[in-house]
This record gives structure tokens, C-alpha cells and sequence, in this order.
């Protein structure tokens, strides 16, 4: 377990961009019978997602959203000092998808850019990283920026995944302000790695006998153990980090799994299930992109006039398992827009 109490950094400004395609899990599920689609609707919750074309990259979402935040806070891209992308959705194996990023967001030479290769526990582990970077004086701004595209690597005919996967890009400033603590709890567990495996597309496996293994595999039922046993004793372990308890922390900000998990995450662990925000009926599992996704607009709709404590926590591929305790304050800024082509 990996722990760190962080200081000096203030999160300013959340941009979340999501495609303009819906697609309504039980009107357009043509590939399995409708009393199927109403139970997956009924035990994950997800009605609609929004879904990319084959034409879309997860970093096209997010260079809307990276755009929409630098203009929202007034930021000059020269002002910016890191920027660390997130995804399991690259656009190319080779270069870092950040590099593209940084071009698009002409950004300077100064800045460093770089990709982490995370999926659902992604968040948590990028903020740590961006508030290191500021608590170290090694940055004053950095842009962590979450995109993920799983709807283009699930295949249509698997019930278990077809109609879990929705796509975002976030965009998330951070600046060396203020004396706010960040709490982090950091896990791994590689002996899971299979139970959410794309086996081929990769050098391991470049070009599969079975075209089934160019799409993604889920094994649900160990997931769900997993989940079920770790993130209960993940929310503990960050309160004891920092001293909390659960009446202290007002919202629990879940990686958007499936409504049956986080519902069962929820009672297991005794939150509130009104500090528990749910965004997935319309948007569908978006990866980890789904934590920034949930921050903004829960934040956005709720405006706060005073200053508030959320836990953040990502939990999946790997496996892997992360939190992020933090300062909500009223005049951050939070943006969402849908993906125009260019």
C-alpha cells in the first residue's frame, strides 16, 4: 500500500466532454433479447451512453474539454507546467498520446507531458502524481487529463460488456495555491490482470486467432469479489489517513462501475447513499474518466458556498485501486460540453 499526505495544491477547475451520440440501451440493443436488455438495465442502471464514432479518439474529448478549462480560467497554455494524460485508449502505440495533446493545446516546451497507462483507478493515481509534482516546487500548473473510448473495444454481441461502456474526456487544473492536505491510498494486484484483458492488439499478441480476442474480456463475477472486499476497507484506510470519519467527507465520488457494485460498496462501507452520487443512468461506465466525469457534475449542480471534503476512489483493470481525499472550494470551476468535429 502506497500512502501520502500532500499539501500546497488546489484543484481550480474540472472540464468534462462527452460525444453528442446517445445510445439508448434498450431501444437500440438489437443484438440480444429485450427481457436481457431490461435486466443488465435494471442491475447496472445505465439506460443511455454516450458513444465516439470510429473516427474519435479519447484524446479528442479531451482536447475539447483541455481547451474549454484553459479558456474557463483565464490560463495562458504558456502558464502550464506539466500535463499528464491518462487512458487505455491511445491513439497510437507510439508516440505518447500527451505529446499530441500538448501540440493541440500549443503548450510549451517548458512543459512535460506524458501518458499513464491506468484505467479505472486512473484519477486518484494522476492527482497524486500532479500534487508530488507541486508540492515538490517542480510545478506551479498542470493539467491531468482523463479520456477513455471503451465502447470502440467492446464487442457488440457480449452481454456481459455491450452495454456497460460509455466515452469521455476530462480535463482537470491544479495550481500551487493554499495549504489544502491531500490524502492518497494507492493499491495493486497483478495477480487479477485477467479479469480485464483485451488479449490481443498488443506485442504480446499482435494478431489473435480469434478475432474475440481483439475485444474485451470481463470476468464480472471476480470483479465484483474483488471490489467488494478492497474498496470498503480503501474508503477506511483513507479516513484513517487523515484522521476522518465518514460524517466529515460530503461526497463519496465512486468510479462509475455498475449501480448493483456501487450500491453494495455503499451499504458494506455505511455511507449515505445521498453522498454517493450516481451519474451512470445516462452516461453508462466510462472508465476512469467516470471520477472526474462524477466531480464535475455533481459539484456543478450543487454549488457550494463553502468549502467541502470529497473522497475520490477508482477501482478495476490491473487490478487496481485508488483514492483521492481533497478540498472542494465554492469558486472552483466546472465546464461540460458535448464533441463537435473540427
Amino acid at each position: 500500500m502506497t500512502t501520502a499526505i500532500l499539501e500546497g495544491a488546489a484543484l481550480k477547475g474540472v472540464a468534462i466532454c462527452v460525444p453528442d451520440r446517445i445510445f439508448d440501451n434498450i431501444k437500440d440493443s438489437d443484438n440480444f433479447d429485450p427481457q436481457e436488455v431490461k435486466k443488465v438495465v435494471t442491475i447496472a442502471g445505465i439506460k443511455r451512453r454516450r458513444i465516439v464514432d470510429a473516427n474519435t479518439c479519447s484524446s479528442d474529448l479531451c482536447r475539447q474539454a483541455g481547451k474549454q478549462l484553459l479558456e474557463g480560467l483565464n490560463w495562458s497554455p504558456e502558464s502550464i507546467d506539466a500535463l499528464i494524460f491518462v487512458t487505455q485508449t491511445p491513439d497510437y502505440f507510439l508516440p505518447s498520446t500527451a505529446s499530441l495533446l500538448h501540440r493541440d493545446l500549443e503548450l510549451p516546451t517548458s512543459c512535460a507531458a506524458f501518458d499513464v497507462g491506468l484505467g479505472c483507478s486512473g484519477y486518484p493515481y494522476a492527482l497524486w502524481l500532479a500534487a508530488m509534482m507541486i508540492q515538490t516546487g517542480g510545478a506551479k500548473r498542470v493539467l491531468v487529463m482523463h479520456g477513455e473510448t471503451p465502447s470502440l473495444f467492446t464487442h457488440a454481441k457480449d452481454r456481459a460488456t455491450a452495454m456497460l461502456f460509455g466515452d469521455a474526456g476530462s480535463a482537470s487544473a491544479l495550481e500551487q495555491e493554499g495549504d489544502d492536505q491531500w490524502g492518497f491510498s494507492l493499491h495493486s494486484d497483478g495477480q487479477g490482470y485477467k479479469d480485464l484483458i483485451i488479449p490481443g492488439r498488443g506485442f504480446r499478441e499482435p494478431q489473435p486467432e480469434n478475432d474475440r480476442d481483439n475485444y474485451l474480456h470481463m470476468n464480472g463475477a471476480s470483479l465484483f469479489n474483488f471490489t467488494i472486499q478492497e474498496v470498503p476497507l480503501l474508503i477506511q484506510n483513507t479516513l484513517n489517513l487523515m484522521r476522518k470519519n465518514i460524517d466529515d467527507i460530503d461526497a463519496f465520488i465512486f468510479h462509475q462501475s455498475n449501480q448493483f457494485m456501487m450500491r453494495h460498496i455503499a451499504k458494506k462501507s455505511g455511507l449515505p447513499l445521498e453522498k454517493t452520487p450516481m451519474i451512470l443512468a445516462d452516461y453508462g461506465n466510462a472508465g476512469g474518466a467516470s471520477v472526474p466525469m462524477t466531480l464535475c457534475q455533481h459539484y456543478r449542480d450543487k454549488k457550494p458556498n463553502s468549502t467541502e471534503t470529497a473522497m475520490l476512489l477508482g477501482y478495476g483493470v490491473g487490478r487496481s485501486w485508488g483514492s483521492a481525499l481533497m478540498t472542494i472550494h465554492p469558486d472552483t470551476v466546472y465546464l461540460q460540453s458535448e464533441y463537435t468535429k473540427h
